[in-house]
């Protein structure tokens, strides 16, 4: 298993309250099969108010499935889940949530303004605040154009006005920059944390290393429906990072490094022939080859380096696979 070490990042402050944390949502065991086939598999996690959580996994690993069951449009095979402490019933829960789980669709030869004044009569929500939704997604000056006008980008950020005009106490987003572009990337991610600075919850699913890395505050990571890891993002992108060393016998540096509590995980790498060693506590170059020294092995290559997020995802998945 990783090992995992808070680091502090800058950027995620912004999803901290001084309030105590709510569970806004509780999912226990939750699964669901289609005939032979498991797509979720006994998931369990906790979404707690004021963070921005990302369910990471690649295409087909039972996201879309897992929001599709709390948001009612999937039956589950067994589990259960509860929302807000299991005060409320689903329907009337559902009505605290704001979700985009599809393409955006809306009626293309209307405005963002009508289409939007339609959401709101379906939803049975006042329309005082379509401006103000309009301005947080960077929709305002184009209030009057019609849908079929707008930019795959611009129908995103619309669906994404359209999810909070109940002022929900949390946002669901399935894939939310799926085919965008790059401009369009970055303009949903800002909408996101802008969203996430109000204090609105937020729970996103994405294949998206990326992704989850810049905008979330925690993640949990599923692969064939199960889950590996649940957890903040800065405790899985922190560790003590890992060194690659290279002596006469590497053997000998092999055997003295697996004997050392100051490693874990030691091993030679295939392709670069190096010794690479996972490091267990804050270690200088200068202390390792003191201590190597000692024991008679002289380094002819000596690399310290951080493991990032990917690297981390890729060895829990491979761990798993």
């Amino acid at each position: 298993m990783l090992n995992f070490v808070t680091k502090p990042q800058l950027g995620r402050h912004i999803y901290k309250t001084n309030t105590i944390l709510n569970t806004i949502l509780q999912i226990n065991r939750l699964t669901k099969r289609y005939g032979a086939l498991t797509a979720v598999d006994n998931l369990s996690f906790t979404i707690e108010k004021g963070n921005v959580y990302g369910i990471l996994g690649p295409n087909g690993s039972g996201k879309s499935t897992t929001l599709g069951m709390v948001l009612n449009v999937v039956n589950k095979t067994s589990g259960d889940f509860q929302w807000f402490n299991g005060n409320e019933t689903t329907h009337d829960a559902l009505k605290k949530v704001g979700a985009i789980i599809e393409r955006p669709n809306f009626y293309p030869y209307m405005t963002a303004m009508q289409n939007l004044n339609l959401v709101c009569k379906i939803k049975n929500v006042k329309n005082a605040k379509i401006e103000e939704k309009l301005e947080i997604v960077g929709l305002l000056d184009r209030k009057n154009s019609k849908f079929s006008t707008f930019s795959l980008g611009m129908k995103q950020r619309l669906a994404i006005a359209s999810a909070l005009l109940n002022d929900p106490e949390i946002l669901i987003l399935d894939e939310p920059t799926n085919g965008l572009d790059p401009q369009g990337i970055h303009q949903i991610r800002e909408i996101i944390r802008k969203i996430a600075a109000m204090g609105t919850t937020i729970l996103l699913a994405s294949h998206l290393l990326d992704e989850v890395e810049k905008v979330c505050s925690h993640v949990i990571i599923i692969r064939k429906g199960v889950m590996l890891y649940s957890g903040s993002v800065d405790e899985m992108n922190a560790s003590h990072g890992y060194v690659e060393m290279q002596a006469k016998d590497d053997q000998v540096l092999l055997a003295a490094l697996k004997n050392h509590p100051w490693f874990e995980k030691v091993s030679i790498d295939e392709e670069t022939g190096l010794t690479k060693a996972m490091l267990t506590q804050p270690i200088e170059a200068e202390e390792l080859n003191a201590m190597l020294f000692e024991k008679g092995i002289v380094l002819s290559h000596l690399v310290k380096r951080k493991e990032s997020l990917e690297q981390q995802f890729l060895e829990l998945t491979k761990q798993n696979a």
